[in-house]
């Protein structure tokens, strides 16, 4: 038997001795023990000439169990750290993106869209979200629309199709658009620009 396994073996035996002493020969999940519980085992282990060796073997793996714990909070706070670093930092790319980045659901109503969105749109995001997108396409662009979230549903690769927005002004705006699933949510990720300008 290695020296491990006895090791594990011995600490796991005084464990059980130490809840064993703790409640009066009535065995309990020491994992449930609170500190005072563990304390008065300790105490109990180190007023004994004959189980000091154990009181102080236990104290040393309550120290190790500790210093185990505090390494890992310490980890789970560094990777905590970084990924809400990580989310600021592809929010803010999304947001200032050039491109204009649109969430609708299956209706094609805006659950999220960037400033290029809005701006596209002619409109606060805050006044943009809940209206369908399709209610700022011509009729045909609507359609066109619906039949790539359709697509989009299906798992097809995303085409780039031309839309056209409803005349602002008297200027008619047409754009290009690409959809995709957003597979955890199973909304539509839109991509829309502007068509380079033919000169």
């Amino acid at each position: 038997m290695s020296q491990l396994v006895e090791t594990s073996s011995y600490l796991s035996s005084l464990r059980e001795r130490a809840t064993t002493k703790l409640t009066d020969g009535t065995r309990s999940d020491l994992s449930r023990a609170s500190t005072s519980e563990a304390m008065a085992v300790l105490f109990k282990l180190a007023s004994s000439p004959s189980t000091a060796g154990d009181a102080l073997a236990l104290l040393h793996e309550l120290q190790v169990h500790q210093v185990e714990v505090e390494m890992q909070h310490e980890e789970l706070r560094c990777s905590r750290v970084e990924l809400e670093s990580d989310l600021i930092r592809q929010t803010t790319r999304v947001e200032r993106a050039p491109a204009a980045f649109l969430v609708v659901d299956e209706a094609s109503v805006l659950c999220e869209i960037n400033l290029a969105g809005a701006r596209l749109l002619g409109a606060q995001s805050h006044d943009l979200l809940g209206r369908p997108l399709s209610s700022f396409l011509s009729p045909s662009s609507g359609e066109q629309l619906q039949k790539m979230l359709t697509l989009a549903r299906s798992g097809a690769v995303p085409e780039t199709r031309e839309l056209q927005l409803l005349p602002q002004g008297g200027v008619v705006r047409k754009l290009l658009c690409s959809a995709g699933r957003e597979v955890p949510s199973g909304r539509f990720l839109l991509v829309l620009l502007a068509p380079p300008s033919s000169s």
